[in-house]
């Protein structure tokens, strides 16, 4: 059999801005920082030799930054997960895509409530979650039963973290505001669990966007920015005046197979129709 050899290219630049993201990180969250790297491995000890010399350059006064191999590394994490502390684990892009699901899996069952901020040299940053499952498997039960269990609220909360970077970025205030509230929600969606039900015949993905547009409404009502407050407190009253109804038109077509024109390239016009079945919500949101 063959194999695939991937040779390990690493710049400069990039070790010095990683360098600076792990002081900045363990300055604010103020605990440990562990740089993953193995010093009987040829390319972990010229990284480290690196990363020490970088050190030097930042504020790393009142830090914990240590160097551990893989195995310590794990273990030492694995002990403070337990007692319920955070660690900050400083890595390559292979090793951070394998603890991004894994840690998130241990802890909540899915990498679906898992948020991943990835800040990029130029100063823009990407904002992603975990699939947290099989995709296939979810379009599929979609497609013929009309329910469909993939969980948003990762996406939310990259939409949260984008719409808070635009906001410190541009000082925008109403952007601010905007981030604030869509925070409540997330929360609010957490502790009502309203994460989508498995069976057809549940709430499913259509419902939890419908509660996660509540709750941002009525946080935007009661939060600070008066001009947001007076656009979104009437919507935040029908919203939750209009439950009921709304909730019954979206379980209204569980169990009915759903036809979105294809499967990698849908056809817009066929998926809104049958990820937007309640005329109900559809004229609140419409109407704002």
């Amino acid at each position: 059999a063959g194999d695939i050899w991937r040779m390990s290219r690493v710049k400069d630049i990039p070790i010095k801005d990683w360098v600076r993201l792990a002081v900045e990180r363990g300055q604010i969250e103020k605990v440990p920082v562990i740089f993953w790297l193995d010093a009987n491995r040829a390319h972990d000890a010229e990284m480290t030799k690196k990363v020490n010399t970088y050190l030097k350059e930042f504020d790393t006064t009142g830090l914990d930054i240590q160097f551990m191999n893989v195995t310590d590394a794990t273990r030492f994490t694995n002990a403070r997960v337990r007692e319920g502390k955070m660690t900050i684990a400083v890595t390559g892009n292979v090793l951070r895509d394998h603890l991004t699901d894994m840690y998130p899996i241990l802890e909540l069952g899915t990498s679906a409530k898992m948020l991943s901020i990835v800040p990029l040299l130029a100063g823009g940053g990407l904002y992603e979650t975990g699939a947290g499952g099989s995709a296939p498997k979810h379009v599929e039960q979609f497609l013929k039963e009309g329910h469909l269990r993939w969980d948003s609220l990762g996406e939310i909360l990259a939409l949260a973290e984008s719409l808070r970077f635009l906001g410190i970025k541009n000082s925008d205030a109403k952007l601010t505001a905007l981030t604030a509230a869509l925070d409540v929600a997330n929360d609010a969606y957490l502790d009502n669990n309203k994460e989508p039900g498995r069976k057809v015949g549940q709430p499913d993905n259509k419902a939890s966007h419908f509660f996660v547009a509540q709750y941002w409404a009525k946080a935007l009502a009661e939060g600070d920015n008066a001009e947001l407050a007076a656009k979104f407190a009437p919507v935040a009253k029908e919203l939750k005046e209009k439950e009921d109804t709304i909730m019954a038109e979206l379980l209204a077509v569980e169990g009915k197979a759903q036809d979105i024109g294809g499967y990698f390239h849908p056809d817009d016009a066929k998926a809104e129709k049958a990820m937007r079945p309640s005329a109900t919500l559809n004229a609140i949101i419409d109407a704002i």
